[in-house]
Parts: structure tokens; C-alpha cells; sequence
């Protein structure tokens, strides 16, 4: 069923993007710090389609091919607008890690399904650790501007983001040693 409770919440993801896009871009003083909590509501909805999901059974073939498909895109975007405002190396670089990261094992997981060896290359416990930091890193970097007065959101929100810009090359090489001997056959 496409509308059920976890496609919803996955779909709502999905409508957030030209939400943050056209949030990232208003010349406003409140449209950073939305665009910024709207990329953590989505965040959030990211843990609880899963949840919903599973507790009330409706798991389903779109929502299993969409959830994985609304969190690149999210992320993906997020980083290339924020590379367009922040060019320095290190941001570009961490942009670069993370997005290559996800097309690599997006196509290792696609290959794998092939060969029926899907299960080697699962989601692991280090992959959803990535995905919490990614996901409050690119919120505090979006929402820019100091939380509370005095935390400076942006500095911190890419020290968390390059940790999980590491966290992703440690997950990607688990990932390739799993799969390693289907890929030398």
C-alpha cells in the first residue's frame, strides 16, 4: 500500500527537499536556522518510518526501495548546498567522501542483490551510528547561526560531519570485506 503510515513519513521526506532548498536560499534571518530544523524533522522521520514500519507490519516493497532513496537525496542535497555557500577544501572534501560513499555501496548492495548475496552488505549497526551523525551535523550547518546565543552551530555541525565523513570510509571498507570474495569470483 502506498500510503501507509512509513511510506507517508518517507514520502514527507522526500517533499522536504525543496522546502530546505528554497529555506537555504531566502535571504532572511529565520530561514537558515528552518532550514536547519527542517533537515532534523526529517531526520527524525528517517528512524521513525523504520520503526512504524515494522511495529505496524507494513513493510513494503516501495518502502523499502524509497527510504533508502529519500536519505541520499536528502543528504546529497544538503551537502551540495552547503558546499555552494562553504567552498573550502574541507567541506568540499567531506561532500565528496560522503556522496561517493553512498554511490559506491548503493551499487555494491544492487550488485550483491544480484547474485542473491544481499545479506552480506546489510545495514550495520556502524552505518546507522553514520547516519545519526551526518544527520545532526548537516542540521547544526544549515542552521548556521549560534543556538542559544552561544553555540556556534556551523563549526561544530562540520566537526561532526567530517566524523562522519571517517565513520562512512570505516563503514564503506566493512562493506567491501564482506562483500570481497563474491567480488573476486
Amino acid at each position: 500500500m502506498p500510503w501507509n503510515v512509513p511510506n507517508t513519513l518517507t514520502w514527507l521526506r522526500i517533499a522536504a527537499i525543496p522546502l530546505i532548498v528554497l529555506l537555504f536560499y531566502m535571504p532572511y534571518p529565520w530561514a537558515d536556522p528552518a532550514a536547519g530544523l527542517l533537515f532534523a524533522a526529517a531526520g527524525v522521520t528517517d528512524s521513525l518510518d523504520g520503526y512504524f514500519a515494522r511495529r505496524l507490519g507494513q513493510t513494503s516493497r516501495l518502502g523499502a526501495f524509497l527510504d533508502p532513496v529519500a536519505d541520499k537525496l536528502i543528504v546529497a542535497v544538503a551537502l551540495v548546498l552547503l558546499v555552494s555557500r562553504d567552498p573550502r577544501a574541507l567541506i568540499v572534501l567531506t561532500a565528496a567522501v560522503i556522496i561517493g560513499r553512498e554511490i559506491t555501496i548503493s551499487a555494491l548492495r544492487e550488485w550483491m542483490a544480484e547474485i542473491g548475496a544481499r545479506r552480506k552488505v546489510a545495514v550495520s549497526l556502524l552505518g546507522k551510528y553514520k547516519t545519526i551523525l551526518q544527520i545532526i551535523g548537516l542540521s547544526l550547518m544549515l542552521f548556521r547561526g549560534r543556538l542559544l546565543g552561544v553555540l556556534p552551530t556551523y563549526d561544530l555541525g562540520v566537526w561532526l560531519t567530517v566524523v562522519a565523513a571517517a565513520a562512512t570510509l570505516v563503514s564503506m571498507v566493512a562493506y567491501l570485506r564482506a562483500a570481497w570474495p563474491e567480488l573476486r569470483r
